[in-house]
């Protein structure tokens, strides 16, 4: 893609991603522009290489964080620069190669129709994709649907999606959660709440093993914590919004069509 958009971008977090990152960055460069990339304090070099990259590259752009803030926190830097340049959509993906870079034109134009809405990745798995995590998604959801009162998500988890980044910049500054990976539910949950139509894409997604270059921060004791702790505090949430979410589902229904 040449010609850069003016409302849409991707962004895309990275910590200590590796060689991966470098091959995520390329394969959405050949799909969209701009793309920027936000160093979230990465100690493996990857920061200078990009750099390197971006000099060569006016649609890319790299931000860096002097220190690991968490995956939410790095979003959230990008979102207020973004919206400082003129950006009103963002196209969040994981740096570690598991998103469908050849889907962001797909996504993007959902959007574009769709200006309001929360355009959700719904992840198809491939024969490779761990028991654990996908069994340990479904839990996840199961929670999120519960407390939006059944609005819309069709997976809470998956990171690739588009968001208006005003309401979200917005839910974000009014709570000192969603830094970390608690990020991708809370957000999906919070703007439910915030009265964000969802819209919801069927997207591939592939797992990596360490040999082909795979990176996963993702602790299954400390995260799993985190989440707990995150659908507690939304439940909490919940309760008191429970009123304003029964007249809601019953004045209208959100947009849950599921593209192919």
């Amino acid at each position: 893609m040449t010609d850069a958009s003016t409302s849409h971008l991707v962004l895309i977090p990275s910590y200590n991603t590796g060689p991966k990152l470098f091959e995520t960055v390329r394969a959405a460069r050949a799909h969209w522009a701009p793309v920027w990339v936000v160093v979230d304090g990465s100690t493996d070099s990857t920061g200078e290489k990009l750099r390197a990259m971006a000099a060569d590259d006016p649609h890319l752009r790299v931000l860096e964080l002097p220190v690991n803030r968490g995956k939410g926190a790095a979003i959230l830097h990008g979102l207020e620069e973004a919206e400082r340049c003129g950006f009103t959509h963002a196209l969040t993906m994981d740096a570690d190669g598991q998103h469908p870079a050849d889907r962001i034109p797909q996504f993007q134009g959902v959007s574009m129709a769709n200006p309001d809405a929360l355009v959700l990745g719904r992840p198809v798995f491939d024969a490779g994709a761990p028991r654990l995590r996908v069994g340990g998604r479904k839990i996840s959801n199961w929670w999120a649907n519960l407390e939006t009162l059944w609005g819309g998500i069709g997976d809470s988890l998956f990171g690739f999606r588009v968001y208006p980044i005003k309401p979200l910049r917005m839910v974000m500054r009014r709570n000192p959660w969603m830094r970390r990976f608690d990020f991708d539910p809370e957000a999906a949950v919070r703007l439910c709440w915030a009265g964000l139509p969802t819209i919801n894409v069927p997207a591939p997604v592939r797992y990596f093993k360490a040999e082909e270059g795979g990176v996963s921060h993702f602790n299954y004791v400390r995260d799993n914590a985190l989440l707990t702790w995150m659908h507690t505090r939304l439940m909490l949430g919940f309760i008191g919004r429970l009123p304003m979410l029964t007249v809601r589902r019953v004045r209208s229904r959100p947009i849950r069509s599921f593209l192919r």
